[in-house]
């Protein structure tokens, strides 16, 4: 019987060294924060990109269409980004599950602990955010749900779409979400990384806030301004 091949144990190391760390709770949580940074600067980016609306048709369209020309490059990025998504649900659910089966009953008697409605919240409006995922792809890449989607006129599809009260106010309720999501995700992510050191007052998180707030108000304010009249 011939003995493994060195290479064998070399492949072999890394692939293990991957899983424990996957298995273990700090790996989990590293890559919830590496996950949750790269959908944070799609979402940057997209802001940025959906804010054109107010430049008219013209830019957003011109725009929309010079993404459609990076072809594979974009396909990529939408691949990195599922897979970033995939990671940070999965990651999320097993630590959720792992701390369940550790404390099945919560304590009678817990010492109170700083937090916010953003920390309280962040697994519940998680998975709301993922159900407003599906329904914003459903609605504005995919068009199965959208009652006039045209992929070549973006514009005439965020028009069309937020003249409907409910869908605006369902977007800016969604938006809500989001914002108290990004400023408890935002601030862990960078302290799980040790980007950000401990802080004597761990309510003042000002980069979360402030980048919770832009995000927000830069989606939201589309449907209030389509809604209103002020882009038609």
């Amino acid at each position: 019987m011939t003995a493994p091949s060195a290479t064998a144990h070399e492949s072999a190391a890394p692939a293990s060294a991957i899983a424990r760390f996957w298995r273990s709770s700090i790996g989990k949580h590293a890559v919830m924060a590496v996950t949750g940074l790269i959908m944070i600067a799609f979402l940057i980016s997209h802001v940025l990109g959906n804010l054109q609306v107010f430049a008219g048709p013209l830019k957003i369209n011109d725009y929309s269409a010079a993404l459609r020309r990076l072809g594979p490059l974009l396909w990529l990025a939408r691949a990195v980004l599922l897979v970033a998504l995939i990671l940070h649900v999965t990651a999320a659910y097993q630590l959720t599950r792992r701390k369940q089966v550790a404390r099945p009953v919560d304590y009678a008697e817990r010492e109170p602990q700083v937090s916010t409605i953003a920390a309280r919240t962040i697994r519940w409006g998680g998975v709301l955010l993922l159900v407003f995922i599906v329904l914003h792809l459903l609605h504005f890449t995919f068009g199965t749900i959208h009652p006039a989607f045209d992929h070549k006129d973006v514009y005439g599809n965020i028009v069309v779409a937020f003249q409907s009260w409910w869908v605006a106010l369902l977007y800016l309720l969604a938006m809500v979400g989001l914002g108290l999501h990004l400023y408890h995700g935002t601030w862990s992510s960078i302290r799980t990384l040790g980007i950000s050191r401990p802080s004597p007052d761990p309510l003042k998180r000002r980069v979360a806030a402030v980048l919770a707030w832009a995000i927000y108000l830069g989606f939201s304010l589309i449907p209030i301004a389509v809604f209103a009249g002020i882009v038609r």
